[in-house]
């Protein structure tokens, strides 16, 4: 085997891989990405699988001294990245090919660490533009990092309403994870105003008491991801042809989690509010139909 058969052979080995870790990690962003082009989802699974490192190094490391040690690793290999040198591990090998590929930015992928540094100096934020702040660097930044894949003629024109998506899947993530947020890592993600200005208190939280007081102050968040949702939606017909299907299914799953929690009746504590199998095929048949009365 030559040279650029067996490089060809390792690059296919390393997008495997990171189809596995999408896998097992997020079945609603796969359920909809693997619907892509092979060449497209691949790229989808590589950035995925880079914020998944990015995430664990937080979320794995046992102390702090060895979360700052995973977080500055990862820097110092992004930028040997962007000076054209990449570790040999599946995940610099897929990136690289990715690069070489598509017209990407360095940028979004020093902001997506930037807030997982952030999650390892976390503060409650203390407004609504704080938590969308933080939410841009670990959510955000996934939108601008997908963009030149899923929209590869208007990239340039489309970074907001990118971004627009990543803060309201983010907001829904704080939504469905208020009560495990709480009890498992003693973080509250919920702005200080917004509890202030709806009443309800961190020692009802650590009780889980689901009231109308909570109910409100939840619906407002909620109303401002479905917001960032609709101002994303506006924007499809301007992504590639072959990715508007999959990109408004993976819209439409996530925000489908928020209904979640209506159903379960704003249980966020001990519900896993997800959009289930069967909602899914729904929401795939549904975006399917819409597309094809177009």
């Amino acid at each position: 085997m030559d040279e650029k058969n067996k490089m060809n052979v390792e690059i296919a080995k390393a997008y495997a891989y990171c189809e596995k870790i999408i896998k097992k990690h997020s079945k609603s962003f796969y359920f909809a990405f693997s619907k892509l082009p092979k060449e497209k989802a691949n790229a989808v699974y590589a950035i995925y699988a880079f914020c998944r490192l990015a995430d664990d190094s937080i979320d794995e490391a046992e102390t702090k001294e060895e979360q700052a040690k995973a977080l500055k690793k990862l820097t110092e290999e992004l930028k040997e990245f962007e000076q054209g040198v990449e570790a040999d591990q599946y995940l610099w090998i897929v990136l690289r090919d990715v690069f070489n590929r598509y017209s990407m930015s360095v940028q979004p992928f020093y902001d997506q660490i930037k807030g997982q540094t952030m999650d390892y100096y976390f503060k409650q934020p203390q407004t609504m533009k704080e938590l969308e702040d933080y939410s841009y660097y670990v959510a955000g930044s996934v939108g601008l990092m997908l963009l030149p894949i899923i929209a590869s003629e208007n990239h340039k024109h489309l970074e907001g309403e990118a971004i627009a998506l990543g803060v309201a899947m983010q907001l829904t993530n704080i939504l469905r994870d208020i009560g495990e947020d709480f009890k498992e890592i003693r973080r509250i993600y919920l702005p200080k105003d917004v509890m202030a200005q709806f009443g309800y208190s961190e020692a009802e939280l650590a009780k889980e008491v689901i009231n109308d007081v909570l109910i409100q102050m939840w619906e407002y968040i909620a109303s401002r991801a479905e917001q960032l949702y609709d101002d994303f939606s506006q924007s499809l017909k301007h992504f590639d042809k072959d990715s508007q299907q999959q990109v408004a299914l993976a819209a439409k799953v996530y925000e489908g989690i928020i209904n979640a929690v209506r159903e379960n009746r704003y249980d966020c504590s001990t519900m896993k509010n997800k959009t289930s199998t069967a909602t899914k095929a729904l929401l795939y048949k549904d975006v399917k139909n819409n597309f094809s009365a177009r």
